[in-house]
């Protein structure tokens, strides 16, 4: 790199991106807390290990294919076949050390400054979409806590974080998936794309799975099972709000030039953040709206549960979630309401599927993540009606486009594309795939080992359970004795 201006424009991005990597972490360290203080004491190790081993599993497998599915699918399949992507492949030289310079015969199609460019920011993007694939396999592992074995989540973990939200984030997470050209689709921050699938991903599994031995009674009334450290989920979560931050950073580019760079207008220059579809936004902007849906999100979550610790701490999150699609473009009292509507809307429905369908999510994952992300999808879709949805669109939109002939933002763009993050990416590959891992035995725990314990089965006594027994669970080991509260 030679250019002043260009340079340290491409330094500041690749340093920028590895500091909301360090900042994402903590959504995993608050996930692993989290978890671990919802379960009972006799399934912790159990807990914290499953969440932990994905770490290397999606790493590993992100490296060799997830992060060449992002580039590789954005027009597939309705605008086109695969793309190019040499900069993604894991035997590239631009996926490790690199300084810039020369072309070689490895990099393709790439040019000069394509190459100077990679070289820096591969890696840190490359990380920043890795820790998104944490947090949404993440998602998945706080709901199926306690029942669940150890190589059938771990082989979910890697479908869901390095294959199915990766293939929508290339559909709906870029300037130009077809999801975006086609449909007018907006997530700016990933309300259905990170957790609307992992929310549609997590019900398909809990469908198969089943609800934990006691969930339920004979008359089939739902049992709260206590939480072995609510100080934990505490923490856990205020480290998620934290990581969340970061996240919302790492959805941006820091600094772009808009007019010459993206546009390619010759001779003006207009320097900006963008959102991941390259339309300008500000980081002050999303400040406003990240702490104001916090706070929408916190006070409705304390309404409507009546003051209930564990509602009003995930409100937070769900509020997040529901106004994250439109964070970009909403005025901030638009984020605190719509993050209001979103917790009562999470709230309600899962204790109504609970309640009708039997589904045991042990930390409200479906509903935070899942329902409040689908809503808010499509929440977007009616607030930001008419905003183009991206700035170099190639074709015109379905539903409407603007006078340049690119796509606008609308309802049915979003309410399709939510339908697709949760249900056709989300539910239909994990419910396939957990039937399938049901039929080998790979899946759940004998009701022998659940009963005694994860962590006495998988981890020699760890945590035994008669040291840890209180009048709740007496009372549901004494149903099961009888045959009964299956």
């Amino acid at each position: 790199m030679t250019d002043g201006l260009d340079s340290l424009t491409v330094i500041f991005t690749e340093f920028y991106y590895w500091v909301t990597v360090v900042m994402m972490f903590l959504i995993h360290v608050g996930f692993c807390v989290y978890e671990v203080g919802a379960s009972r004491r006799k399934n912790l190790q159990h807990t914290l290990m499953k969440n932990t081993m994905l770490i290397p599993l999606v790493t590993i497998t992100f490296f060799f294919f997830g992060w060449w599915i992002y580039f590789a699918f954005p027009y597939f399949p309705f605008m086109g076949g695969f793309s190019d992507a040499p900069w993604a492949l894991p035997w590239s030289e631009l996926m490790g050390t690199h300084m810039g310079g020369a072309v070689t015969v490895q990099t393709g199609a790439l040019t000069a400054d394509d190459t100077m460019y990679w070289s820096r920011i591969n890696g840190v993007f490359w990380a920043a979409f890795l820790l998104f694939s944490w947090t949404t396999a993440s998602i998945v592992s706080g709901a199926v806590i306690e029942r669940i074995k150890t190589q059938g989540f771990l082989i979910l973990a890697v479908l869901v974080g390095s294959v199915t939200w990766i293939i929508d984030a290339a559909w709906g997470w870029s300037y130009n998936g077809w999801m975006v050209q086609l449909l007018g689709y907006h997530d700016a921050y990933a309300s259905s794309v990170v957790h609307g699938i992992a929310g549609g991903s997590a019900l398909a599994i809990l469908v198969v799975l089943g609800p934990r031995l006691g969930k339920f009674a004979a008359d089939g009334t739902p049992r709260d099972f206590p939480q072995n450290n609510p100080w934990f989920v505490t923490v856990g979560l205020f480290l998620i709000y934290t990581g969340f931050w970061g996240f919302y950073a790492a959805c941006n580019i820091p600094i772009i030039d808009y007019t010459s760079g993206v546009l390619g207008v010759e001779g003006e220059a207009f320097f900006t953040a963008t959102n991941i579809y390259l339309t300008p936004t500000s980081l002050s902007a999303i400040t406003f709206n990240f702490l104001m849906s916090l706070s929408g999100g916190l006070l409705a979550g304390y309404m409507v549960s009546r003051g209930d610790p564990f509602w009003s701490y995930s409100g937070g999150l769900a509020g997040v979630i529901c106004a994250s699609a439109g964070n970009d473009l909403y005025h901030p009292i638009e984020s605190m309401l719509i993050a209001m509507v979103g917790v009562w809307f999470a709230y309600k429905m899962h204790y109504w599927v609970e309640r009708r369908f039997k589904i045991d999510d042990a930390v409200g994952a479906v509903a935070v993540h899942g329902y409040a992300g689908f809503l808010g999808t499509v929440i977007a879709g009616f607030m930001l009606w008419g905003y183009p949805s991206n700035v170099m669109g190639e074709v015109q939109g379905l539903f409407g486009s603007n006078a340049d002939g690119v796509a606008v933002i609308n309802p049915l763009g979003n309410f399709i594309g939510a339908i697709i993050m949760f249900w056709v990416l989300g539910f239909i590959p994990c419910w396939i795939v957990s039937k399938i891992l049901d039929s080998l035995g790979w899946l759940r725990v004998p009701r022998e080992v659940e009963l005694a314990g994860l962590d006495t089965h998988d981890y020699g006594d760890a945590f035994p359970y008669f040291a840890y027994r209180d009048t709740a669970q007496e009372d549901i080991d004494r149903e099961l004795a009888r045959g009964q509260g299956d």
